[in-house]
């Protein structure tokens, strides 16, 4: 297995890149996203986002591809999900909602809070031993509250702090030492990277470090589907449990996080909104415009919005659910709230902003 250690390419010099100015940065090729998604105004285009999609069948097939879709990328938290497989591998044992919440990136609701910290509780740890990033809750009605109450930034807020918690959690079980949990070649981290090669089919393209301290691997959106239909199969497959039993950790992951949606985003939230509306299937965003949705029957779907920007990502991903036949993302069907994006004008509707169908096959429903 490749180890998850940073490598930085080196940067060309003048006489390589003539055109480079001095102490310019060298830029990598760009993606070829293509055009996906288009807001318009009182009939005129007012923008186009750009991006790729990957939707896979359940042997791990390409069922259909856009732009950039076998080109590696940062998944931010859409990772989430492969990293609390682990943790499961690792021996962490907790009840479903709080091992959603280890896959989550949660609102910083009271209820994520006090997930968060029961997890450091059970075992023997409090928020000293949380190494995220401080911030305040994700969520504005939930940072609202926060400041409101006197609220600063802190680790158990910040939305990744369930994840943080379970993996300062799993270092006490093993007993690694929980100080060093984010460096690469801390054995949890070595283990999450094996982990997520297994998962994806890939080696990672590179790595990096995510906003909150964690390693983060590059990989293709194909790969990152392929991990999500896996995940929601396994989850399909498994009986029906109580949360005393723990079936295998592909299961146990998708069980708790079809079973406690508002866990692993929250309330008013989409990633929470489309799992309740797809019984089954596992969903996580990520920053930068990521969405991944794994259905219970092994399909998956994989987006990338190519700048970063949120407001297109569920209406490209529910044009690619329609795209592999799923019902309820058929015009009219439980998704059709997510599928358009109002754009007002003095406080109508004057637009939307919709996927383009050109990008898309035929819907197979």
């Amino acid at each position: 297995m490749r180890s998850p250690a940073l490598t930085m390419p080196a940067a060309e010099t003048d006489e390589e890149n003539p055109t480079a100015s001095a102490g310019a940065p060298v830029l990598p090729a760009l993606p070829a996203h293509v055009p996906l998604a288009a807001q318009v105004r009182g009939g005129v285009v007012e923008g186009v986002h750009y991006g790729s999609v990957a939707a896979t069948e359940a042997d791990g097939s390409l069922v259909f591809a856009a732009g950039a879709s076998t080109v590696p990328f940062f998944p931010r938290s859409a990772l989430k999900p492969l990293q609390a497989v682990a943790l499961v591998r690792a021996g962490l044992r907790v009840r479903d909602a709080l091992l959603a919440l280890a896959a989550a990136s949660h609102s910083g609701s009271a209820a994520h809070r006090g997930g968060a910290l029961e997890i450091l509780r059970q075992h023997g740890l409090t928020a000293e031993a949380l190494r995220n990033t401080r911030d305040l809750p994700y969520g504005a009605a939930e940072r609202e509250d926060w400041l409101r109450s006197g609220g600063r930034a802190d680790r158990i807020c910040q939305n990744c702090s369930g994840k943080h918690a379970a993996m300062a959690a799993v270092c006490t079980l093993n007993g690694w030492d929980a100080d060093t949990y984010l460096d690469p070649q801390h054995p949890l981290q070595l283990l999450v990277a094996e982990t997520i090669a297994e998962l994806t089919g890939e080696t990672p393209a590179a790595w990096t470090t995510d906003g909150c301290g964690t390693p983060l691997p590059a990989l293709t959106l194909a790969g990152m589907a392929r991990a999500y239909g896996r995940l929601a199969a396994a989850g399909a497959a498994a009986p029906a449990h109580g949360d005393d039993a723990h079936p295998g950790a592909e299961a146990a992951v998708a069980r708790a996080m079809t079973r406690h949606p508002e866990m692993v985003a929250g309330e008013g939230r989409d990633v929470t909104a489309l799992m309740r509306a797809l019984p089954g299937a596992v969903a996580k965003d990520g920053f930068e415009g990521v969405q991944l949705v794994g259905l219970p029957d092994g399909r998956a779907v994989a987006v990338k919005v190519s700048d970063g920007g949120d407001r297109a990502r569920m209406p490209i991903t529910v044009r690619a659910l329609s795209a592999l036949g799923v019902p309820e993302a058929a015009p009219g069907g439980v998704l059709a709230a997510l599928a358009a994006q109002p754009v007002l004008g003095g406080g109508r509707r004057v637009g939307e902003l919709v996927a383009l169908e050109a990008a898309f096959p035929a819907s197979a429903l």
